[in-house]
């Protein structure tokens, strides 16, 4: 949001070393001025996905750098500006003067279609410089359904999709992430992959490719290097074998000593510091909130739980670093909450005192935190009473299963009593949604297991004593058997099966005060496929690709028969993947090594099946995993806790009987237009929070902000008139110093004009001045001079212009002729003077043009337009 940082209008590229000269490329952003995208940009939703510019983003120099690296997020713009991995690498490269990272986010449909339809390559969201242009696309891989939106991104950034077909004159394409510890289904993409850990890795990655760019080293040769990094899988230095039936036998090293990778781990969390500024969406992501990761790793051995065994071992971030992420994070993002984060968060060692002292520190500028993975059994009364001191966060445990003894089974280490007694604090302590998550077909599960999800519900919800109306939301999916976990070798739930269970908890689950979501049993069926299967997948979602499939993780977007399809084309039976595998069968990741020892993994199936439990090596010793050294790698967990931090002594307590109220005025030119208006309330909070200002809030459980904004304005339209209305709790001592401080948080595209005081008003209609470019009016051949001058008359000379709307199934009509006061047209312009009634519907200026000059959808939204002028209607004359 803050432009701090601007490219430096370089158009060097790179031409020699393990890249080469790439001689005639397609003409990307740095030949074609940024004009062609913003020409698209009101046409697609969200078009604020697209723009950059986001607070804290970094632009350096593109000359300066020796050593480019794009950041590559598959999924839509929501979801990977939530990941925290990413913000990592992104800043620890760029603290680094040899290189350079930039950010992409998957398309949405609508701009990908764009994009072809006026043949642009996707860009980056710093430099809007094309894909192709960097030495690196490093693709993140957090969820096996993202895979066809890589070659997505590939493809529209001129690459091609398979690491075989791209020589000197192409970037190179690594993966990392959680799903790389079985990357063989897009193996074939990928020229190297890090397994674990990236924070060292990243660098190393760096300095080989700047010394292979120094000495011209060729492709392959640098990919031989690059293998000897510790924690790299180079697929190409690997073979599938299969034998004539096409059932995989094997993975066969063909380079002789890199027979195995082992994942990377780093010896502790990475230095505060790289978090200091975090990034700040402009659209809302999923998790908008500043993320702190207190500790990395978690060793309760829960036996379906990937994460549980390839981020092993704990390390544990100390209290003080911890307050320094939230003070630092908070003051330089406006982030009204923050999520401490960790796979299990409960078992945190110094989590009462952290959590006090960062709800001392905030509590009295309403910034909430929450807790995402707390565990039954590791939230105490005394820590849900912190929880809800400003806003109660969203509150959720994990049975995963029904029954006792299927937590035996799968080592979850809590009882029903431990749950039930959660669900009665937090009932106690005011919360009435508590959210349940299970799992249906977990190793030996059994019907009545899957019934006894309903009544532990049940059970749950009679906690609350009858006090008040409560509600249990159950969540439900179906167990997909992970790579390097106990449950690897167990078969998955078929389709049909699966559906069963599923529709069997519909049937029986009680309607009243009780909801139930299910994650759907086909999606799963997939997830299973990738997450266990071999390289003849890569074909596999060539094909899907090719015919369409396009973001399989949003629901609007997957259909199963399309992967069904894909599958029969390429001879393949999705379900011979989810079968279960015997011990000495071999694995498509047997050659990846999480760090875990095989030999554990298979003692932990059997004591599964024996319904052994086995403790959390934290607390209880080691369990001989064979992850740990004891010289760099063990469990690091803090010794001793300090003594929570008291709250700010100069800190008043906010007298809310007094209110003073203020008018800011600014405008919004540029980038700014394209700007949603939720989007632009958001940013408006977090900048008054980042400069100081003592804004009031609203009481009760969910406090927000006391602003006020003025009419929504259009996607797409510029305006040098807004304003909004702020409360505050003392007044403003030097309004022109204010309006400095303002302009120095938003971006530069968002210029504060004055503040002013602002008695209450009643609110009234507004007549708003408008002037509309002819420059971006469709070509003359289409709309000539004259006939636009006689449809503008044709207009005002009507008694009435009638639209339909259809609004909730309902068709409405509504006649637009009484709100237009005035039409005036000059070489350069249409000036137009509209009336926005308060209370009663309206019509935007965009939606008006498109029915008074005949033009199509798309040539409104592409019209120019600026709000210049704004007054209320009894004020004229």
């Amino acid at each position: 949001m803050k432009h701090q940082n601007s490219s430096d209008g370089d158009q060097e590229r790179s031409t020699t070393g393990c890249r080469g000269n790439r001689g005639e490329t397609k003409p990307g952003l740095d030949a074609t001025p940024f004009a062609a995208i913003e020409a698209i940009l009101p046409l697609v939703k969200k078009p604020g996905r697209y723009i950059g510019g986001e607070l804290n983003s970094i632009n350096k120099s593109w000359s300066k750098a020796a050593v480019r690296f794009c950041l590559v997020f598959p999924d839509l713009y929501e979801i990977g500006m939530s990941h925290q991995g990413l913000q990592i690498l992104y800043h620890i490269l760029n603290r680094d003067d040899r290189f350079l990272a930039q950010r992409c986010y998957a398309p949405d449909v609508d701009f990908e279609a764009r994009l072809r339809e006026k043949d642009l390559p996707i860009f980056a969201l710093e430099s809007r410089r094309p894909l192709a242009d960097f030495d690196v696309l490093g693709f993140t891989l957090p969820y096996e359904l993202c895979y066809t939106n890589i070659l997505t991104i590939l493809d529209l950034a001129g690459l091609p999709l398979r690491a075989a077909d791209r020589d000197q004159q192409y970037p190179l394409v690594i993966g990392g992430g959680s799903c790389c510890l079985n990357p063989e289904p897009v193996a074939d993409f990928f020229d190297a992959v890090v397994l674990g850990d990236g924070e060292e890795v990243i660098i190393e990655l760096g300095e080989c490719l700047l010394a292979a760019k120094k000495e011209h080293t060729a492709r392959d040769e640098v990919l031989r290097v690059l293998a000897a990094i510790d924690g790299v899988y180079v697929p190409s230095l690997f073979q599938p074998l299969y034998d004539g039936k096409k059932r995989f036998l094997g993975i066969q090293p063909l380079v002789k000593g890199y027979e195995t990778v082992r994942r990377r781990v780093i010896p502790k969390l990475p230095d505060p510091a790289v978090l200091s500024k975090p990034l700040v969406p402009i659209v809302k992501p999923v998790h908008d909130r500043l993320g702190i990761e207190i500790a990395r790793g978690c060793t309760r051995g829960c036996r379906f739980c990937q994460a549980g065994m390839i981020y092993r071992p704990v390390r544990e971030r100390s209290v003080e670093d911890i307050l320094e992420l939230a003070e630092e994070g908070i003051t330089n993002s406006g982030f009204d909450e923050l999520a401490m984060l960790s796979l299990s968060t409960g078992d945190y060692s110094c989590l009462p005192e952290a959590l006090t002292s960062l709800m001392n520190r905030f509590a009295d500028e309403y910034v909430s935190v929450s807790m995402p993975s707390m565990r039954v059994g590791t939230l105490t009364p005394e820590i849900i009473a912190q929880i809800k001191r400003v806003r109660k966060t969203g509150f959720t445990v994990a049975p995963e299963a029904g029954t006792d003894r299927m937590r035996e089974v799968i080592n979850k280490g809590i009882t029903e009593e431990d749950l039930l007694a959660t669900c009665r604090d937090a009932f106690g302590a005011g919360w009435n949604l508590i959210k349940f998550y299970f799992m249906i077909g977990l190793p030996t599960e059994t019907e009545e297991d899957v019934e006894a999800i309903v009544e532990l519900a049940k059970k749950a919800r009679a906690q609350a004593g009858g006090q008040g109306r409560v509600q249990i939301n159950v969540s439900v999916a179906c167990f997909v058997p992970k790579p390097h976990t106990p449950f690897q070798w167990h078969g998955q739930l078929e389709l049909e099966e699966a559906r069963a269970r599923l529709n069997r908890l519909k049937k029986i689950l009680p309607k009243k005060g009780f909801k139930l979501k299910w994650h759907d049993a086909d999606i799963s069926l997939l997830e299973g496929v990738f997450s266990r299967g071999d390289r003849k997948l890569c074909r596999l979602i060539e094909t899907a690709w090719r015919a369409g499939v396009r973001l399989d993780g949003w629901s609007e977007h997957f259909r199963l028969e399309n992967w069904q399809n894909a599958a029969d084309q390429c001879g393949l039976d999705l379900n011979s993947y989810l079968r279960a595998r015997s011990m000495d069968e071999p694995l498509p990741w047997d050659h990846l090594d999480c760090g875990v020892d095989r030999s554990f993994l298979e003692k932990e199936w059997h004591r599964a099946l024996e319904r052994s439990y086995t403790p959390d090596c934290r607390n209880h010793g080691c369990q001989k995993c064979g992850l740990c050294d004891f010289a760099t790698i063990y469990p690091q967990t803090l010794k001793s806790c300090p003594r929570p931090s008291a709250m700010p002594a100069t800190r008043s307590p906010t007298k809310e009987e007094l209110s003073f109220r203020y008018a800011v005025h600014y405008s919004r030119l540029g980038d700014s237009r394209f700007y949603g208006h939720l989007e632009l309330l958001q940013l408006v909070f977090r900048v008054l929070r980042r400069a100081g200002l003592p804004v009031l809030f609203s009481r009760g459980y969910n406090p927000s902000p006391r602003v006020s904004f003025s009419q929504a304005l259009p996607v797409g339209m510029e305006s040098l008139v807004e304003h909004f209305l702020v409360d505050l709790a003392r007044p403003i001592a030097d309004t022109t110093a204010m309006v400095e401080a303002l302009n120095r948080e938003f971006p530069r595209t968002i210029r504060v004009h004055r503040i002013v005081p602002a008695p209450n008003q009643k609110q009234s209609d507004l007549e708003a001045t408008y002037r509309i470019e002819r420059s971006s009016f469709p070509d003359s051949s289409v709309l000539s001079e004259q006939e636009l001058r006689r449809r503008i008359e044709k207009f005002l000379a009507a008694k009435e212009c009638i639209i339909e709307r259809f609004r909730k199934r309902k068709r409405r009509t509504l006649d637009i002729r009484p709100l237009v006061t005035s039409i005036s047209l000059n070489k350069t312009a249409i000036e137009l003077v509209l009336v926005h009634p308060h209370g009663r519907a309206g019509v935007s200026p965009f939606e008006l043009l498109e029915k008074m000059l005949g033009l199509t959808t798309d040539q409104a939204r592409m019209l120019r337009m600026m709000k210049t002028d704004v007054q209320a209607v009894q004020e004229k004359g």
